[in-house]
């Protein structure tokens, strides 16, 4: 799509042309991430267990910045697939996560494909926009309310 184009169909509202942004990106490297079965959001989940874990649900939702119910409900498809599992003490109230081997294969598997999409974003992108894009999403993440 030509600049004038893209210019031209965008909302006066910056929220939603931030969402329609979200949004595409997210169909962008969930078609990448799409062989090895994982979401760019369940892929995320899968690297923040393995690097924080085990870590329990509250603190992963802090540190992925989701509230308790989204990241609940992705995380259910990693547990049923046997990539997570629960190591919390039977009648804890607050499960403690934690990425088995079956779980570090795939993230394995996935990490490639996340730097191919990666690789493809910065190169449509380039190095300083992708930079300036990244500055300009971090201000909007912070923004005082």
């Amino acid at each position: 799509m030509k600049k004038e184009t893209a210019i031209s169909q965008s909302s006066p509202c910056t929220c939603i042309n931030l969402r329609r942004a979200a949004l595409a990106i997210t169909k962008y490297y969930d078609q990448k991430l799409a062989p090895s079965r994982l979401t760019i959001v369940q892929f995320s989940l899968l690297r923040h267990i393995k690097l924080l874990g085990p870590i329990n649900v509250s603190d992963l939702a802090s540190k992925v910045r989701l509230d308790r119910t989204t990241l609940v409900r992705n995380l259910k498809p990693l547990e049923t697939d046997g990539l997570i599992v629960d190591i919390s003490k039977s009648g804890t109230r607050n499960r403690q996560l934690l990425l088995i081997t079956e779980g570090m294969q795939k993230c394995a598997e996935a990490e490639l494909l996340w730097k191919d999409a990666q690789s493809s974003v910065e190169q449509n992108l380039g190095p300083e926009n992708l930079n300036k894009l990244t500055t300009l999403l971090y201000a909007v993440e912070t923004l005082e309310i």
